[in-house]
């Protein structure tokens, strides 16, 4: 418990500065927390982080995260998507090549990484870069869901949401941890005004489909990773796990916040 207090205690210290700084600081951040998740699928599939096939999907999520902005001044690309696309021919190509160490399940994989990684991080830069307030109306959230859900499966949890996969979790907790961040988040945002050109309805339905996002992206973790045989996907932060850990819900409600149109 000791570890895993001072680990969230450094981290904010450091992550806090850079998400109120954003602009390229939070750029650099965000790349570098890609490329580390990303070498933790790898590690998981025990493929060595020098080989093609890493450098081929660290360049990839390094693309895929990168500001649409950035790609408009590149002669011939344009677009993430064609570099994501040239990157995924090249997978595809490694299989030809390295067919006895490389397959095409570890180029689906692969690729797939890629797009979840790149996508969520990408968003989570975009959201910053819409302003503090919106950024954390997807991380508070997040959290309040996650604490939510904690408190109350261990108070009345009794059905288990899903056993073969994370068998902590239980539908009393699950429901109960959304519950409390519709209570908490559309309410904190209307006192403050944070986000002035929402209505308290509109905030409160992306809550509940934001909420509930959250914790399919938490249980699709739990479910690679069961998948893999891990307990963590990690361990850069002691106590916490990796990377993946600490942002699998986040990976799919910032892209989702996009889609609803907050980030439009």
């Amino acid at each position: 418990m000791k570890t895993r207090v001072i680990t969230a205690v450094v981290a904010l210290i450091v992550f806090v500065p850079l998400l109120i700084i954003g602009h390229w600081p939070l750029l650099v951040l965000t790349l570098m927390m890609g490329v580390v998740a990303v070498s933790e699928v790898l590690r998981m599939k025990h493929r060595f982080l020098v080989s093609s096939e890493a450098l081929l999907s660290f360049i990839g999520v390094i693309a895929i995260i990168l500001p649409n902005s950035f790609w408009q001044h590149i002669p011939f690309v344009k677009s993430a998507h064609v570099v994501f696309y040239m990157l995924a021919f090249l997978l595809l190509l490694t299989t030809i090549i390295v067919k006895n160490r490389f397959n095409f399940d570890d180029a689906g994989a692969l690729t797939l990484t890629m797009l979840y990684v790149g996508t969520g991080f990408h968003y989570f830069y975009q959201a910053d870069s819409k302003g503090l307030s919106t950024v954390m109306f997807g991380m508070l959230i997040v959290w309040i869901t996650d604490s939510g859900a904690y408190i109350v499966g261990r108070a009345i949890g009794k059905n288990k949401l899903a056993p073969k996969i994370s068998p902590n979790k239980t539908w009393e907790g699950s429901i109960g941890g959304s519950v409390v961040a519709v209570l908490i988040v559309p309410i904190l945002y209307v006192l403050f005004n944070w986000l002035p050109h929402y209505s308290f309805m509109e905030l409160f339905i992306f809550t509940v489909i934001l909420s509930v996002a959250g914790q399919m992206g938490d249980l699709i973790e739990s479910g690679f990773k069961r998948h893999y045989g891990v307990k963590d996907s990690g361990n850069i932060l002691p106590g916490h796990g990796g990377i993946l850990d600490r942002f699998d819900s986040m990976l799919i409600v910032m892209p989702l916040m996009a889609i609803i149109g907050m980030l439009g």
